[in-house]
């Protein structure tokens, strides 16, 4: 089994997903008492998120790529950035390292595709939602995004506000299931969870079109590759 380097903590909630399902996942595979190798650097958020009002971009690639050369250090054998935005610096990531970084668009993209979904909503912070880092990797595989025409602000204030502090809400759930009612008007076959914290307020259950759970995907493509 290959090590996994796993670069959390932003948030903390939704790296706490991750590290759960990698391990739930090795043991449904291998059985017994099985889990997964894996080594963890959870970095502290709040840092992190002033750099990205900020615009800092730069500034935060160089702090997570120091540490991803941290865990190749240690050992691990490839890299899972566990959040969606932070992808953004992910050249970064990887310029600094000489182990794959399992990317999450492309995990998420190859779902749909085999799917058979073409033309698909996103969810996300805004950061997700405006620039082009995400949107540009899942359009390179085939598909045709879109993403809500309203409420970006309000949709990114849940996941900063409440989602990232634990706090679930019938109202914000609500509010993002208006989000995909309006791109499902303009086409959306199905919705990707793009944040790792969207997947503790919206499921299949709550959505008029199938859900593509990004953080469950990259899972998934991780214990694949760990296992080999």
């Amino acid at each position: 089994m290959k090590t996994i380097g796993l670069l959390g903590g932003m948030s903390w909630e939704s790296t706490a997903l991750y590290y759960q399902q990698l391990n739930q996942l090795v043991r449904t595979k291998l059985g017994g008492l099985h889990s997964a190798e894996m080594l963890l650097r959870s970095v502290d958020f709040a840092p992190i998120a002033d750099m990205q009002k900020s615009g800092a971009w730069d500034e935060a690639g160089a702090l997570l790529a120091d540490h991803a050369k941290g865990l190749e250090r240690a050992g691990a054998e490839f890299l899972l950035l566990a959040t969606n935005t932070m992808h953004l610096v992910a050249p970064q990531i990887e310029a600094a390292t000489d182990i794959p970084l399992l990317h999450i668009a492309d995990s998420t993209a190859q779902a749909l595709k085999s799917d058979g979904f073409e033309r698909v909503g996103l969810l996300g912070t805004a950061f997700t939602m405006e620039k082009p880092f995400l949107i540009d990797r899942l359009q390179g595989h085939g598909l045709d995004i879109i993403v809500p025409e309203v409420d970006r602000t309000n949709l990114n204030a849940i996941i900063f506000d409440e989602l990232c502090q634990g706090i679930v809400s019938d109202k914000s759930r609500e509010t993002y299931q208006r989000a995909i009612d309006g791109m499902m008007a303009r086409g959306a076959e199905a919705v990707i969870l793009g944040c790792t914290e969207i997947t503790l307020l919206i499921s299949d259950d709550d959505s008029p079109i199938p859900t593509y759970d990004s953080t469950d995907l990259h899972v998934r493509a991780a214990v694949e590759m760990a296992l080999g």
